[in-house]
């Protein structure tokens, strides 16, 4: 990989992973668009470790307690905290199992630009409709059929184009969040999952012996994390001012965009 590709690829990841516009189908169209060769296994997992990196730091607090909060419950001691953790534990195992049984079956099927195209804008449409209908309920207010409701939403984002925190957030607003929680729902829901899958991506390269150029991880996981920490601290920032819809207009132009490409035969080209 050259360093443009990393540069950029990078922070590609770091945008997408938890802006709701579909990291996995932006990492796939990058290469495709600018006509360079896939980025392989390794750098898939070096940013997503970046990505892993930044929510940890920025959410440090909210795991210190929560951590806190569910060993204590463990030992007959129950609280709002605890119940939160116990809820992101639930959230996580419909996408896990996902994951384990079809993961193989998804990345042959669901990698092609007609499907990134459609789901980017099907997704992107659900999400301007939940925007609509954000309530103001905290996540005190939310029960176990609400996470589980969550989680099985989450689980759909395995396809690319989906957004794993746009649909995550779409399920918590369509639950009467507000915008704020059901974001801070999606972002300690991606701690888990994404844990999941670098931890898979890293059993498939030992298993596979692939090749390992650690200049091109380390600088991936380095810009990953910087740009992911960025874009969690002013998504939430913006998020009550300007709403979701910037991110419906963006889906809604990028999906056009490449169905137009793909039936000009752009992408066969």
């Amino acid at each position: 990989m050259t360093t443009l590709q990393i540069l950029v690829l990078a922070i590609v990841q770091g945008l997408t992973e938890f802006l709701p516009i579909s990291s996995s189908g932006h990492l796939i169209l990058t290469p495709a668009l600018a006509d360079w060769p896939d980025q392989g296994l390794g750098f898939d997992l070096a940013v997503h470790v970046g990505t892993l990196l930044a929510v940890v730091v920025y959410f440090r607090q909210d795991i210190r307690s929560l951590a806190s909060a569910w060993w204590k419950s463990l030992r007959g001691s129950p609280s709002a905290d605890s119940r939160l953790a116990w809820y992101v534990v639930l959230g996580t195992v419909p996408a896990g199992l996902v994951g384990l049984l079809f993961m193989d079956f998804i990345e042959e099927w669901a990698r092609s630009v007609a499907i990134i195209a459609t789901t980017t804008i099907l997704f992107g449409l659900l999400l301007g409709l939940a925007d609509r209908m954000a309530g103001r309920l905290d996540l005190t207010n939310m029960r176990w059929g609400g996470a589980l409701f969550v989680g099985v939403a989450q689980a759909l984002a395995l396809v690319p184009g989906t957004s794993r925190s746009g649909i995550t957030i779409t399920a918590g607003l369509f639950l009467g969040l507000s915008r704020k929680a059901a974001a801070r729902f999606s972002f300690l829901l991606a701690i888990p999952i994404t844990a999941l899958a670098a931890s898979a991506k890293l059993f498939t390269m030992v298993r596979e012996d692939v090749p390992v150029d650690w200049v091109a991880l380390l600088s991936g996981t380095v810009f990953s994390a910087i740009t992911a920490f960025i874009a969690i601290h002013f998504f939430l920032k913006w998020l009550d001012q300007f709403g979701l819809w910037p991110y419906v207009w963006y889906r809604l132009a990028l999906g056009t965009v490449l169905l137009v490409l793909l039936y000009s035969g752009f992408f066969g080209s």
